[in-house]
């Protein structure tokens, strides 16, 4: 029987072909699609398709945390930003094997300068994205309310920034008095985007009661800002009804979010200050124009007072004249008035009886017109008397108190009455 090798010689032999056959260190580009840190950390790598974005090729990669340590540190204060997935990186590895473990890669190095670069790309690529959508300016067209002081809060409930800024907006030298309200949200990490969309949202449900809102982030990482440089997060910025103001504390280039917003600021305390100094802009703008307004009353008001005390001084010559010339109106209306109504009177009286006698020529001619036709009325009454028609011979038949004009209507047995000239005859019809 032959000899077979152990899972370890096996292992043991792939090790020491590695180490012999690629004992060089490589640059390797890759997409980082999960990492975890314990001390040392452990990456998952992969590579996508350029067309279908399939995964074709995954690694596993450690980074002792020796290594670790002065890598992290120099990629984030280049980048900026912490490693978290969905990074492209260019790293420096060397091929490992361990007989327990497997295959990885021994990250040596990763090159900050790669992703900074594709990072710049991505934000580009959103940029032009916004543009093309004619969404990029919409907010900055908004226009900040003078009275602005009821404001949506989107914050970290628990980050330090949060408290320094409602305390500031609290503590104004003015006394301006603000009402705001916290809308909790994620302010680090993967779930930014998601978070601060689901705040939006809850705002715009009682959208009626703000002026503005305010997005700020203080006391977290400043090298964790990736969440607030992406294109659903902007495009619902860049379309919300309210100005929003962010302030979430870094000295780095703008994210997005900071591009696309009505107002950016550096912190929570300055976007607290920005809202004071609006407001108190706006109170001195109103407490010049009182001012203005009551010199301008005062003066308007002593100049009425010098006119009206030298009218005062003419008003007694004035109303002599005034008197003498109503009076002589006065004379003058009088006569006339009593000549027309003269000559009114007279005018009437002619006409009153002129048509007083027309009047009464009028009713004794209607009066003999319907006398005359009365007259005539009797004479047809006359004609028309029944008793005059049985006076010459002719008789009227009656069944129950109605004249018959149709016989067909009496059957055997009906009573009839007959009256004639003298007398009435009751018959049986048979």
């Amino acid at each position: 029987m032959r000899k077979a090798l152990s899972l370890y010689e096996l292992n043991q032999l792939v090790r020491e072909t590695i180490e012999i056959e690629m004992p060089d260190e490589y640059w390797v580009e890759a997409e980082l699609s999960d990492i975890h840190e314990r001390g040392h950390c452990y990456m998952d790598l992969i590579e996508k398709d350029e067309d279908s974005n399939t995964p074709i090729a995954k690694a596993r990669a450690n980074c002792w945390m020796s290594k670790w340590q002065i890598i992290k540190s120099n990629f984030e204060r280049v980048t900026g930003q912490s490693l978290h997935p969905g990074m492209k990186l260019m790293l420096k590895v060397k091929a490992t094997f361990h007989e327990a473990y497997g295959f990885a890669w021994n990250v040596t190095d990763i090159d900050p300068t790669f992703t900074l670069g594709d990072m710049a790309k991505k934000r580009q690529e959103i940029i032009r994205q916004l543009k093309e959508e004619g969404v990029f300016d919409l907010q900055r067209e908004l226009k900040i309310p003078m009275f602005a002081q009821r404001i949506a809060v989107i914050s970290s409930q628990s980050a330090a920034g949060y408290g320094d800024f409602c305390n500031q907006l609290l503590d104004n030298d003015y006394g301006l008095v603000f009402q705001t309200k916290l809308f909790p949200a994620i302010m680090q990490g993967e779930q930014v985007e998601q978070s601060i969309i689901t705040a939006l949202n809850d705002i715009n449900e009682e959208i009626e009661n703000f002026d503005v809102v305010v997005i700020i982030r203080g006391g977290g990482a400043t090298a964790d800002l990736s969440g607030f440089d992406t294109l659903a997060l902007a495009e619902n910025v860049a379309n919300f009804p309210l100005p929003v103001i962010t302030g979430i504390g870094h000295e780095r280039d703008e994210s997005i979010l900071d591009m696309i917003s009505n107002t950016r600021v550096k912190t929570p305390t300055a976007a607290a200050a920005f809202l004071i100094s609006h407001l108190t802009d706006v109170y001195m703008r109103i407490d010049v124009a009182r001012q203005s307004l009551s010199n301008l009353v005062g003066r308007k008001l002593e100049y009425e007072k010098m006119r009206l005390m030298r009218l005062s001084e003419k008003i007694p010559s004035f109303f002599k004249v005034f008197k003498a010339q109503q009076i002589s109106h006065l004379d003058n209306l009088f006569l006339t008035s009593s000549s027309l109504a003269s000559t009114k009177l007279e005018s009437r009286k002619l006409l009153f009886s002129s048509q007083a006698t027309a009047f009464y020529v009028a009713v004794n001619h209607l009066l003999d017109d319907r006398k005359h036709h009365v007259a005539l009325l009797e004479e047809k009454l006359k004609a028309l008397d029944p008793q005059r028609m049985l006076s010459r011979g002719y008789s009227i038949t009656l069944y129950k108190g109605y004249s018959v004009q149709d016989a067909s209507i009496l059957k055997a047995g009906d009573e009839i009455e007959t009256r004639v000239k003298k007398g009435t005859i009751k018959s049986i019809i048979k």
